[in-house]
């Protein structure tokens, strides 16, 4: 009989992952358990993914606001920095800068806007067109701001970051500036020590700061990449793509994942002969078209993956097959066609025509967001999803 079905993704239950539980086993356990209760077959290319929640939560991969204090105190002087272009969460953000409040005595906190890196709106973009406003060049301070604007409002939680900040500052004991600009040399006229928080566009922000004379420049990546007084810790990401654990304590992203991913894929080989892909996913990447936000607020969609994840899809658009190769063909005859012309396409098709409109970007993004959202980020219980038929195409 022919096959109806393609992709299918499926979220896993599991146990509570808790700090110390070999989460390698328990993978595996739940993958085979699911197999056997859901009456699926696990196949060759198949695709086992695990959130990085779970995957730092089993490695302790922590770290508190009094050893963040102490990194930045170490690395930033403890007295007046300036910190750059965070985003506004409270969950990746707030315990963090209560961190890094705690070990200096004045943070001038620079805020880009209309929104910040990853599309959290301080305020609407069309008001700075009715107020005259350029965020190219314009630099305002909290005053001017609320004066303009009113009070910032996030579009979906009500919060008003911008006087959250602030407050989460002074209660560590420092003294607080708020500034907005986009343009990272505008702290420079504050302080010549700075933490830039931005994620995607950091190497580019502590290259200006560098170059414009900063003393001191430090990304989030900076801190926390080596152990503090028993904290976790992540050597390439720092506290980047950490979130709020508790309100003292970040979960840091985790480390060491490809090697995680390839133990779990060769264990699977061993039990049932299939040698499946596996990936450690967080964030998807991807746009809100109402809040616009732009989801990925790690620094990387998936920190580790096994080898045949790695590259680009390779597809063909059946729908510019239809219109223009084979327009003057209809049912089994174009069916057979398609199918032909797939079999045989060529093995990059970079810049072809009948690649036009396929999703030009990695596999690991691609299938990281699929994860994200198959998972969730509440209460659904799945932090291991299982996909299959991704690599299938028309002819399988």
């Amino acid at each position: 009989m022919e096959r109806r079905v393609g992709t299918v993704s499926r979220g896993l239950r599991a146990p509570i992952i808790r700090q110390g539980d070999d989460l390698k086993k328990i993978v595996v356990e739940v993958l085979l358990g699911a197999a056997e209760s859901d009456n699926f077959e696990i196949r060759d290319k198949d695709i086992l993914a695990v959130t990085e929640a779970v995957v730092a939560r089993a490695q302790g991969n922590y770290a508190t606001v009094s050893q963040i204090a102490e990194d930045v105190k170490e690395k930033l002087g403890g007295e007046t920095i300036g910190v750059i272009f965070p985003i506004l969460s409270r969950n990746r953000f707030s315990v963090c800068l209560k961190g890094i409040a705690k070990g200096v005595k004045k943070i001038v906190l620079m805020l880009s806007y209309p929104s910040d890196e990853v599309g959290n709106h301080l305020v609407d973009i069309d008001l700075l067109d009715e107020k005259n406003i350029n965020p190219y060049t314009d630099v305002l301070s909290q005053e001017q701001f609320e004066n303009l604007f009113g009070k910032s409002k996030h579009t979906f939680t009500g919060m008003d970051y911008v006087n959250y900040y602030k407050q989460l500052i002074e209660e560590e004991g420092a003294e607080a500036e708020i500034i907005f600009s986009n343009n990272p040399k505008t702290i420079l006229d504050y302080t010549k020590n700075v933490l830039t928080c931005d994620i995607h566009t950091r190497e580019r922000s502590k290259r200006r700061l560098k170059d414009a004379g900063a003393d001191v420049v430090l990304g989030l990546d900076d801190l926390m990449n080596e152990s503090v007084s028993g904290s976790g810790f992540n050597t390439k990401y720092g506290l980047l793509g950490s979130n709020k654990a508790t309100e003292d304590t970040v979960k840091l992203f985790p480390c060491d994942c490809t090697e995680f991913v390839k133990s779990i894929q060769n264990e699977i080989r061993e039990k049932t002969g299939k040698t499946i892909e596996v990936m450690v996913y967080g964030d998807g990447a991807f746009k809100d078209p109402v809040g616009k936000i732009w989801e990925l607020a790690d620094p990387v969609v998936s920190p580790g993956y096994t080898d045949g994840l790695e590259g680009t899809p390779n597809e063909v658009k059946i729908k510019y097959l239809a219109d223009n190769d084979f327009a003057d063909l209809s049912g089994e005859a174009l069916k057979n066609a398609i199918s032909e012309f797939i079999k045989n396409k060529d093995s990059d098709l970079s810049g072809s025509m009948v690649a036009q409109g396929t999703t030009p970007r990695r596999l690991t993004d691609l299938i990281g967001s699929l994860c994200d959202l198959t998972s969730g980020s509440g209460d659904k219980g799945t932090p291991i999803v299982y996909i299959q038929g991704y690599f299938d195409n028309y002819t399988k």
